[in-house]
């Protein structure tokens, strides 16, 4: 089928589309190839908020739920045979789209978020879930706390390929950059082999505006400066892997076999209402990016997205923007301190919404 020609152009520029969501219901009624086949849908991501909405709002899990009830199987286990299920599908029917490309293709699965402050437990449960789904396209989620930093590095030195997510700040992404790079040294110090380790950096886009702007509301800062704040904060994050990914220690790596990993803009639904459907995707143009989007977002762009100013002409207008935002006296260490505690709690909420989902479906199928 035609791809639809405003995401084909998008695709071109160098953005990888993926969609922030899966159920059940989307692999087997077709929706999801749909999407691969008309709206250059690439990959897929997930999290707990998807999964418990997945669950709750489907029978599709019943048999699969009522089996591991009668064998009296532990809500933990089923949680992670379910989702496991899901994203083993998934990663089945985008796997021509991983051999055509060799770098998409993906599907997301987070570790618990329970975890995201336990380095140990992170990439214990990141080997387990690797192995468990079993799929060279499939990512691990790691989230971008400073315990997560080095189980990230762990994972990648055991080959596991790595979303890492929760990444709000340019001197936090650098941080993950360099637990990539020493995680692919690592491996080559191991005697490993880098061939078919992939990983992208999800930097978060549209919770920046939402929390910079309630607080420059505060403030008697130009009322310009607000839902400029997270576009300029993420070309900076660009910026930020540019250099990274041409330095000599890159270099070494790349001639072993290293793929790059490269930035995912995660988070681009709108939050508010007053701006552009499509802000976080149209101006966050630049090659060798994912940007994964909620299917309301995917079609907005599809319907009447336009490509914006590559991301490599923005540097000094972003750099200028975070300035005026400091200048007006929001505490930006702050703000990445907050929304990456947030961020956490939020998926913990789901991750407990979820549990006690299937925890309640186990009860009944008994």
């Amino acid at each position: 089928m035609a791809q639809n020609e405003k995401l084909a152009d998008l695709s071109a520029a160098g953005v990888a589309v993926w969609l922030d969501d899966l159920s059940r219901d989307r692999i087997h009624d077709g929706s999801l190839q749909a999407l691969v086949d008309e709206c250059s849908v690439v990959g897929v991501t997930t999290n707990p908020t998807i999964f418990a909405a997945a669950i709750s709002g489907s029978d599709s899990y019943d048999d699969q739920v009522h089996a591991m009830a009668v064998r009296k199987v532990g809500v933990e286990e089923a949680l992670r045979t379910i989702t496991a299920a899901d994203v083993r599908d998934a990663c089945d029917l985008l796997a021509p789209v991983a051999q055509r490309t060799g770098r998409d293709g993906r599907v997301s699965l987070e570790v618990s978020p329970r975890l995201a402050h336990d380095t140990d437990a992170t990439a214990a449960e990141a080997a387990h879930l690797w192995w468990l789904v079993d799929r060279p396209n499939l990512f691990i989620k790691i989230p971008a706390t400073q315990e997560g930093l080095a189980a990230i590095t762990t994972s990648i030195a055991r080959g596991i390929s790595v979303n890492v997510t929760l990444i709000f700040s340019p001197e936090r992404y650098r941080a993950v950059m360099d637990a990539y790079l020493s995680g692919l040294e690592q491996r080559v110090r191991d005697g490993g082999s880098l061939a078919g380790i992939e990983s992208v950096a999800s930097f978060f886009v549209s919770r920046v505006d939402a929390e910079i702007d309630s607080r420059l509301e505060k403030t008697d800062a130009d009322p310009s400066l607000k839902g400029k704040a997270a576009v300029a904060n993420a070309q900076l994050a660009y910026q930020a892997y540019e250099e990274v990914f041409s330095s000599d220690r890159w270099r070494a790596l790349e001639a072993q076999g290293a793929a790059p990993q490269r930035p995912l803009w995660a988070s681009t639904g709108v939050k508010n209402k007053d701006y552009p459907d499509t802000l976080y995707v149209s101006d966050l143009i630049a090659p060798d990016t994912v940007n994964t989007m909620p299917e309301k977002t995917l079609r907005a762009y599809a319907d009447h997205g336009t490509l914006g100013r590559p991301v490599q002409e923005t540097y000094r207008a972003a750099a200028q923007v975070m300035k005026a935002v400091s200048d007006a006296g929001v505490d930006l260490d702050d703000v990445f301190e907050h929304l990456e505690d947030e961020g956490v709690q939020k998926f913990v909420d789901s991750w407990d919404e979820l549990t006690a989902s299937v925890r309640s479906e186990l009860e009944d199928k008994k």
